[in-house]
């Protein structure tokens, strides 16, 4: 698709072309609509800058410098600083997403959260071979 300059359109054919775009995306309720729906919007790369927008203004957001950011995700000072500025001075709509996003994972994992337990502790010993602990209380018993 061809770039037009916003400077080129009338008000007119801006409202319109934005209203169909954040009416269209409000109007999707699911994860799996949203994202079909950006598969068939964006490129690739389109989408994966954009997710890396998100993961900059996340790290922001953690308290994360410059520096620590470029060299985690690949990225120049002058995007951070884009990213930071709209953090700042935007419509809190960085934040307002990263917060939905927070939610949903930790309830994506909260279940897991509470029967995860840590690798080669006494609790995954059991979980991994609760036969043998049921050997072990059987003949403990039979000793006494």
């Amino acid at each position: 698709m061809s770039k037009v300059s916003p400077r080129k359109l009338s008000s007119d054919q801006k409202m319109k072309s934005l209203d169909i775009l954040w009416t269209s995306i409000a109007s999707l309720k699911a994860r799996e609509e949203v994202k079909n729906f950006f598969k068939d919007l964006l490129t690739p790369t389109e989408s994966i800058m954009l997710g890396r927008r998100l993961q900059i203004a996340q790290m922001l957001l953690e308290g994360k410098g410059y520096d620590f950011i470029c060299e985690e995700i690949g990225t120049s000072k002058a995007t951070i600083a884009s990213v930071h500025q709209w953090l700042s001075s935007g419509f809190g709509g960085y934040e307002k997403a990263l917060k939905g996003f927070e939610d949903t994972v930790n309830k994506r994992f909260e279940g897991e959260k509470k029967r995860r337990v840590a690798p080669m502790s006494f609790e995954w010993l059991k979980n991994k071979y609760p036969l043998h602990f049921l050997l072990f209380n059987l003949m403990s018993k039979n000793k006494k």
